[in-house]
């Protein structure tokens, strides 16, 4: 039993390091939000093109957060490895 202890708590480490995505999703849209603004500052008659391309990359930038999401709720709550690990003994 002191396999699956380990086991789990590499989970748990998985998930700390999925979850961290979120951390830098949100350092990597602020930093397109604020360079968007300043592209839009310098270059007003161009901001209906910087704005669409904002959104664009700020949803492309979310998408990679809730996959992180997605990965440490399967690490945390439905992990393959524990079943198997359950189904050898």
């Amino acid at each position: 039993m002191e396999t699956l202890g380990t086991i789990i708590s590499a989970a748990h480490i998985a998930a700390a390091i999925a979850l961290l995505n979120g951390l830098f999703t949100t350092f990597g849209q602020s930093k397109v939000v604020s360079t968007a603004i300043e592209g839009i500052a310098r270059q007003p008659e161009a901001s209906d093109d910087i704005r669409s391309a904002m959104f664009v990359g700020l949803a492309m930038a979310e998408t990679s957060g809730i996959y992180g999401l997605l990965i440490a709720i399967i690490m945390l709550f439905a992990n393959p490895l524990v079943e198997i690990f359950v189904n050898l003994l």
